[in-house]
């Protein structure tokens, strides 16, 4: 795993090595997502935290089954009691 030592700046601002940032995936301007662990700050793009979120979802639901279909019928559903 690569490491580099960097300095926090005025108020609290970290900057990323653009090695780093290139490895991530990540530009100025993009928005990530910290995670404070037991073992210290895990910085990820945004697009990499959706993609370990629906990984975790899918463990949970068989591969049959489609959410957003779910999600839409559950919808129609409620509109039509209204």
């Amino acid at each position: 795993m690569a490491s580099q030592a960097v300095k926090i700046i005025d108020g609290g601002k970290l900057i990323i090595p653009a090695a780093f940032r290139r490895k991530l995936g990540i530009d100025t301007g993009d928005t990530v997502v910290l995670e404070l662990g037991e073992d210290g700050l895990h910085v990820r793009s945004l697009s990499s935290a959706v993609r370990l979120a629906q990984e975790i979802v899918r463990e949970f639901v068989p591969n049959e089954v489609d959410l957003a279909d779910e999600l839409v019928a559950e919808r129609r559903i409620e509109a039509e009691r209204e």
